[in-house]
This record gives C-alpha cells, sequence and structure tokens, in this order.
C-alpha cells in the first residue's frame, strides 16, 4: 500500500462510521456500527506535522487495528468497500456483534 495524505485517510475514516477522538498526541478514531453504538474497533494516526503523510507500515498498523488485510484497508479508504461490507466482515470475524 503506497503512502496516503493524512487528511485523506481521516475523511475516509469518518465516511465509513469511525468517530474521531482527539488527544494531546493522537487521534483516535473508534469504529461505530450502523445502530451507532461504539464498537471496540480503533486505530489512531499522530498529530505532528512531520505525520501529514501516513507510510506503509503505520498504514500496516491501522489495517490491523481495523482488523482487515492491508488490502481490504486500501479498499475501505478508496471506497470499493462499503461500510456496510466492512461490518459484514467484522461480524463474520467475531470482531463486533450484529447491531440490534
Amino acid at each position: 500500500m503506497n503512502p496516503r495524505k493524512r487528511d485523506e485517510v481521516i475523511n475516509a475514516l469518518l465516511r465509513k462510521g469511525f468517530v474521531r477522538s482527539d488527544d494531546k498526541d493522537h487521534i483516535k478514531f473508534f469504529y461505530t456500527n450502523q445502530a451507532g453504538e461504539k464498537t471496540r474497533v480503533w486505530t489512531k494516526i499522530s498529530r505532528g506535522k512531520k505525520h501529514s503523510e501516513i507510510g506503509r507500515p503505520n498504514l500496516g498498523h491501522m489495517a490491523k487495528q481495523c482488523k482487515l488485510s492491508n488490502e481490504n484497508f486500501g479498499r475501505l479508504l478508496d471506497c470499493p468497500l462499503s461500510r456496510e461490507d466492512y461490518e459484514d466482515m467484522l461480524i463474520e470475524a467475531g470482531q463486533i456483534s450484529k447491531a440490534t
């Protein structure tokens, strides 16, 4: 997966159901299911000025945190993987429960 601009990754995560939570060093994102319930799936991005682009190693870490392969994480960011399909994958993998 090629490096990506931080702002593009942030916007993609927000479009796919992640909720932003800022702290001193990082921007954290927690996935909320389609019913609006917070799940245990999360990822984070560094806030520093040096981190305007996210490199391959960090994108790989983010993919693991989001419970996806690097390929599927790229699809999540680029939009071929819809929020609904992502949530179905998380449910099938036992990472989250089906929304009630």
